[in-house]
């Protein structure tokens, strides 16, 4: 839409009014309600006929043009704006707030709300299991800040990456729903793939105004309370997200109560690769199937699984914390209230997004209810958790105790079942409010006034068929039998003739009619001023319930994790400050859940004294199996649930770090050894004594020889410099060698067994090197030629025997050519030289048997 049809004046009063509003939102679709539909206009029509498949009109003229149109009815929208933000558009609605009786002119219009990917708390738009994060990222030179927003639950946190490598790994970790940027920030590439990208002025990252509307926003002097007051670049941004979310809301945002920090001493760090190596809650296809959340989410509600996410995402080194979860885990199994918990906390429900949707006064009387119910239950769930004095579940005994004033106002107020918006009327039960059931009664026609209007009617005209009726296309009336129409007084005013009766009204009743006509809307007035009363009745017990809210959700993951525990056979982890992991039996999460065969378990056992183990073995022997499962069982003592094993001690780590698995990375221009080299060298960069660090494959993408050295250099550099715990795989043999040379090494192997060329896996992890590497094996069974393989198996020979390469002909090498792409199986071959005129049937039959047993 171009300035200069903004400035023609020679537009329609409507027109003017649309382009006046339009003017502020020039970037966003404008919806532009009218009657029954939101329109849109020009190239907001477009645009939304494109993203939305809808039919694009012109009706009419402005400034002498055709307006392109569009529209989505009013009932329908919030389908529409959920698919616009899933696309990470934003959209301004546009209501009608003026009187169509008095206006003069084009009804009084304003934007009421701006619906954003990141804003949005509608239960419609949100994916129910899935947090929906506003991200705000400011840097300064090579130093980052980020701030991020759950507008559904009003939980803000910020922190501060320290370079470009944690960067990424926190937008990977957050996967922002809207991401607010500042115009000069340079590491574009870091955020090309997010969709509902924002692009801010930099003024708007002062620290100053950060730190002034962020007080405002708490009511406080200052931020040293929240102990958040040295993060300045993370302040930045929350100021910048703060203003961002005020300025699209246009409302208050009580429920935005506080904000803190995430130090990264606090939790294990893990960065993009290992997040995307171990599927924690997406796999490397980019779905949720076969993920480690994908086997333990069996919570009871939507928030208790949002929660359960993060927690995979931010495992904790605090062990006090951590022995807290596995005490009350370890509580709920013994006291056996497993399923008792589980439907009492399915019955709760979502009540943090409700709780959010009530403090920013878009609650529908669902919402209501739907917290009546859950306060309703509180009692029951308060006396579970007091079964046990473990003091865990106690603190959350306390934090959830019941609210009975609340459940008593909503229990008072809501009926049982209430529509889904309040314009329709009949939401507060009756008996709330006198005043809203006498003209309930009167717009309903249901008032006594009628029975003794119908009483005295028949006693004064004596006609026993008299009835006084009601519908809404005629109103009030008086029906009498035809036989008897005859007898009526004669102030009756006949109103309708019907076949078998006549109806009449009264003066009377006439004025009963024009107070029921005024009742309706007087009544759904002041059903809707009450309504609106209930938020302010409710607003002092937000905090209170946000505070239930992060208990119900909390029990809602431990009691998860019992159930897993007792289900999958999962075993209580020891934490040590002392280093080091020892698993007995260890077993990956997700594998033995999806393996059609008998998962075989492994130990680990890394200590100071035994830091590196050189893994050796087959292809497809098992060795990412294990190298991952060390891995998951260890951050998964880390977040505090049992684990798939028989016994584990597990010393606390500062970062889990993996380089498994080979991808290009066409985008940049990377190559598979560049991708490799590049997280390779992260690793080496970053990782510590306290570290666990898994290596697959090293310097496979180059020359044998380069290959081999860099993982030889790899594997010396982390020995001897870092110290980190570490499993590294590899099919170079001369690696081995390295137990000899470093007492802190290791040599372990995955065993398996060659009969008649062909391998058998055992899966099993044995102490010392390998055998041998079976990689002609492993290509016989991937069904590569047998020409291929005889040939290899030559060659293997000769360089076993350091022995020159034997020379073949051009004739030979033409027949290995063709023998590859056209080999002939001998069965076939038997059956070409076959003379069937000269076999007997007893021949026929015995080559029969003989050709069914070489299938």
């Amino acid at each position: 839409m171009t300035d200069d049809l903004f400035a023609q004046s020679n537009h329609t009063p409507m027109m003017r009014q649309y382009l006046k509003i339009k003017s502020e939102f020039k970037h966003i679709l404008v919806f532009y309600r009218m009657g029954d539909f939101y329109e849109l206009f020009f190239d907001d029509a477009k645009k939304a006929s494109d993203l939305l498949d809808i039919s694009l009109t012109a009706r009419g003229k402005t400034g002498g043009n055709a307006i392109p149109m569009a529209g989505v009815p009013y009932h329908a929208v919030e389908n529409y704006l959920a698919r616009l933000v899933q696309m990470g558009e934003s959209v301004a609605i546009c209501e009608q707030i003026g009187d169509p009786a008095t206006s003069k002119g084009p009804v009084e219009r304003k934007v009421v709300r701006i619906v954003t990917p990141g804003t949005i708390s509608d239960e419609a738009l949100l994916e129910d299991k899935q947090d929906n994060l506003l991200v705000s990222i400011f840097a300064h030179k090579e130093k980052f800040g980020i701030a991020y927003l759950d507008m559904s639950s009003g939980r803000f946190v910020l922190c501060q990456p320290n370079n470009e490598e944690q960067l990424q790994a926190e937008l990977q970790r957050l996967t922002p729903a809207e991401l607010l940027y500042p115009e000069s920030f340079e590491h574009t590439d870091l955020i090309e793939q997010i969709k509902g990208k924002r692009r801010r002025p930099d003024w708007e990252y002062d620290l100053d105004t950060a730190i002034k509307i962020l007080n405002k926003q708490f009511g406080t002097k200052e931020l040293v309370g929240f102990g958040v007051d040295e993060y300045h670049y993370g302040l930045a941004a929350a100021g910048c997200l703060l203003q961002y979310v005020k300025d699209t809301q246009r409302s208050e945002l009580p429920h935005i109560r506080s904000i803190k920090a995430e130090a990264y001493a606090q939790g294990v760090i893990l960065d993009a690769a290992t997040r995307k190596n171990l599927e924690l809650t997406q796999n490397l296809s980019g779905g949720s199937d076969n993920t480690l959340a994908s086997v333990l989410d069996k919570t009871a509600s939507p928030m208790g699984s949002r929660l359960l996410k993060r927690w995979l995402h931010f495992p904790l080194r605090n062990i006090e914390a951590l022995e807290n979860r596995q005490n009350a885990i370890a509580a709920i199994i013994s006291e056996d209230v497993q399923t008792d918990i589980f439907d009492t906390i399915k019955g709760i429900g979502d009540i943090e997004r409700i709780i959010a949707r009530i403090a920013l006064r878009s609650a529908r009387p669902r919402d209501f209810a739907r917290l009546r119910n859950a306060l309703g239950l509180l009692p029951e769930l308060n006396q579970l958790l007091l079964l046990n004095s473990q003091p865990y579940m106690q603190q959350l005994a306390n934090v959830s105790r019941p609210i009975p004033q609340l459940h008593e106002l909503l229990s008072k107020a809501i009926i049982e079942n209430p529509p889904v918006l309040i314009r329709d009327g009949g939401v507060l039960a009756p008996g709330y409010n006198s005043e809203l059931d006498e003209l309930r009664n009167l717009s309903q026609g249901a008032s006594n006034f009628l029975a003794e209007l119908e009483q005295r009617e028949r006693e004064k005209t004596g006609i026993s068929t008299l009835k006084v009726g009601y519908n809404r296309v005629h109103g009030f009336y008086i029906e009498i039998s035809r036989r008897e129409s005859n007898e009526v007084p004669v102030e009756y005013i006949r109103r309708q003739t019907l076949k078998n009766n006549e109806r009449f009204i009264t003066e009377e009743l006439k004025s009963h009619e024009e107070k029921v006509l005024t009742a309706q809307s007087r009544y759904l007035a002041l059903e809707k001023r009450l309504y609106d009363e209930l938020f302010d009745q409710l607003a002092p017990f937000i905090e209170q319930l946000q505070l239930c809210s992060e208990a119900v959700a909390s029990l809602d993951v431990l009691n998860n994790f019992a159930e897993r525990a007792l289900t999958l056979n999962y075993n209580k982890p020891m934490l040590s400050k002392d280093p080091g992991i020892h698993i007995d039996a260890g077993r990956h999460p997700v594998v033995e859940q999806v393996t059609t065969d008998a998962f075989i378990a492994n130990p680990v056992e890394l200590s100071q004294q035994r830091k590196m183990l050189i893994i050796t073995g087959p292809n497809m022997g098992g060795k990412s199996t294990y190298m991952r499962q060390t891995a998951l069982i260890t951050l998964l003592a880390h977040v505090g649930s049992y684990v798939p094993a028989d016994n584990a001690k597990i010393g606390l780590v500062d970062r889990i770090f993996t380089r498994i698995g080979a991808s290009d990375d066409l985008a940049s221009g990377r190559s598979t050894f560049m991708v490799e080299m590049t997280e390779t060298a992260n690793i080496l960069h970053n990782a510590t004594e306290q570290s666990l660090v898994l290596l697959d494959e090293i310097g496979r993408g180059t020359s044998t020889y380069d290959g081999l050295s860099l993982a030889w250099a790899c594997a010396e550099y982390l020995a001897i410099n870092s110290k980190a715990f570490t499993l590294f795989a590899s099919h170079y043999f001369e690696l081995t060698e390295l137990a000899e040379q470093l007492d802190t090494l290791a040599n372990i192997h995955l065993d398996a067994m060659e009969h008649d060329d062909t391998i058998i896996f055992m899966h099993a992890v044995q102490e010392g090197a390998a055998s041998k590497s079976f990689g002609l094996q492993v290509a016989q069974l991937a069904g590569v030629p047998k020409t291929v393989i005889k040939r290899a198996k030559q060659r293997l020979h000769e360089l076993e025997m350091q022995a020159p390469a034997t020379v073949i002909t051009n004739q030979q090498a033409a027949e290995l050519q063709q023998d590859m792409f056209v080999e002939e199986h001998p069965m076939i071959a038997q059956l070409r030289n076959l003379n069937i005129d000269d076999i007997t049937p007893r021949q026929a039959m015995d080559l029969l048997f003989e050709l069914k047993n070489k299938v």
